[in-house]
C-alpha cells in the first residue's frame, strides 16, 4: 500500500446546513499514494469532507491540513489538488489539448511547457493522438479521461474524484474502475474518491472510510470492512448479509458462505425450511429459503439438486457468523 507519510490531515471538521449536520466532528489521515474511498449513501457526508478539502465549502470548525500546510481558510486555487466531478465540466468549444491546457494557461505556464505537459497526461490516459477533438466527438468514457487529464496535469499531490463514474454505463463504469486504479499505482497520486456503490469501493481503494449521518463508522481496508463490520449499518450497507434469528440470538451470515442443501452439513450450525426459489444470476445462483418460522434466507451455495417447494437445510460454518 501507500507509504505512511500523512498527506491530508483532518480534525474535528464539521459542517452545518441549517439543522442538519453534515459533516460531525470528523477526524480522518490520508497517506501519500494511497486510493480512499469516502463511502455512503447520499446524505451521509462524503461529499461534503470532500468539498471542504477541495476548498469548495468552509467548515464550521475544524482543520484540513495538505502536505503539512493548514488550508482551511485557503480557496481552492491555492490547495495541492484538483477535482474531477461526475459531470466533467469540460469547455464544449475547446479542442481536447486546449481544455487541458487550460488550467496551465491560467497559471502562466509557458506555451511550450503547457504543450509537452498536456501531451504526456493525454498519453497517460490513453488518449494520445485525440487531441483536436472536441468533446462532442468522444464517447462517455473518453470525456472522462480528458477530464482526468486535465487534472493530472497540473502534478496535484492530492486528486479528489467526486462520484467521476457515476455517468457512465454498467459495462464502462467497471473498465474504468480498472483503468482509474491502474493509473493511479503508475503515477503514485494520493486518490481522494466519493461514491455511495460499494462494489466500486470495493474494486478499486486501498482503505474505505464508511460514512453515516455525518460521521465515519468504520475505516480499514475493503477485506477487513466485508468479512468484519463494525457496526450494524456497516453489515447492512456494505454487501448483502442475512439476518437469522436462531435460538434466541440473532445473527449475520453473508449469503456466500451459506450452503442449501437436503441435509444439515457437518460441524456447522444449520437452520431448516423450503426452498422458495433459485434465481440465476450469470456468474452465480441465488437461492431463496423460506424457513419454518418465517424468515427468508439467501444462500449462494447448494451441494444437491434440491427443486424449489422441496424442504431445505441452509448450513454454515460457526465461524462464519458476526453479530454487528
Amino acid at each position: 500500500m501507500a507509504s505512511q507519510s500523512v498527506v491530508v490531515s483532518i480534525r474535528g471538521l464539521t459542517k452545518h446546513f441549517g439543522a442538519t449536520k453534515a459533516a460531525d466532528s470528523i477526524d480522518l489521515d490520508i497517506y501519500s499514494g494511497e486510493f480512499i474511498t469516502l463511502l455512503g449513501p447520499s446524505g451521509s457526508g462524503k461529499t461534503t469532507v470532500l468539498r471542504m478539502i477541495a476548498g469548495f465549502e468552509r467548515p464550521d470548525a475544524g482543520t484540513v491540513t495538505i502536505d503539512n500546510t493548514d488550508v482551511t481558510n485557503l480557496p481552492p486555487y491555492e490547495r495541492d489538488v484538483n477535482t474531477v466531478f461526475q459531470d466533467y465540466a469540460l469547455f464544449p468549444n475547446m479542442t481536447v489539448l486546449a481544455n487541458i491546457e487550460y488550467g496551465l494557461k491560467v497559471k502562466k505556464v509557458a506555451k511550450d511547457e503547457r504543450r509537452a505537459r498536456a501531451l504526456e497526461a493525454l498519453a497517460a490516459v490513453q488518449l494520445a493522438g485525440f487531441e483536436e477533438r472536441k468533446p462532442s466527438q468522444l464517447s462517455g468514457g473518453q470525456r472522462q479521461r480528458v477530464a482526468l487529464a486535465r487534472a493530472l496535469v497540473n502534478r496535484p499531490k492530492v486528486l479528489l474524484l467526486d462520484e467521476p463514474l457515476g455517468a457512465l454505463d454498467l459495462k464502462l463504469r467497471e473498465q474504468m474502475q480498472l483503468e482509474l486504479k491502474t493509473l493511479q499505482r503508475e503515477l503514485g497520486i494520493t486518490f481522494i474518491f466519493v461514491t455511495h456503490d460499494q462494489e466500486e469501493a470495493m474494486t478499486m481503494s486501498d482503505r474505505i472510510a464508511v460514512f453515516n449521518a455525518g460521521r465515519i463508522e468504520q475505516l480499514d481496508s475493503p477485506e477487513v470492512i466485508y468479512q468484519k463490520p463494525a457496526t450494524k449499518f456497516v453489515t447492512e450497507f456494505v454487501g448483502q448479509t442475512n439476518q437469522i434469528k436462531l435460538d434466541g440470538k440473532s445473527i449475520r451470515v453473508r449469503p456466500e458462505h451459506m450452503t442449501v442443501g437436503s441435509k444439515k452439513t457437518s460441524g456447522s450450525n444449520s437452520i431448516s425450511g423450503k426452498l422458495f426459489d433459485i434465481i440465476f444470476a450469470g456468474a452465480i445462483s441465488r437461492y431463496v429459503v423460506k424457513t419454518d418460522d418465517g424468515q427468508t434466507i439467501v444462500a449462494t451455495n447448494s451441494n444437491s439438486q434440491i427443486k424449489p417447494g422441496e424442504t431445505a437445510v441452509v448450513s454454515w460454518a460457526p465461524e462464519k457468523e458476526f453479530r454487528a
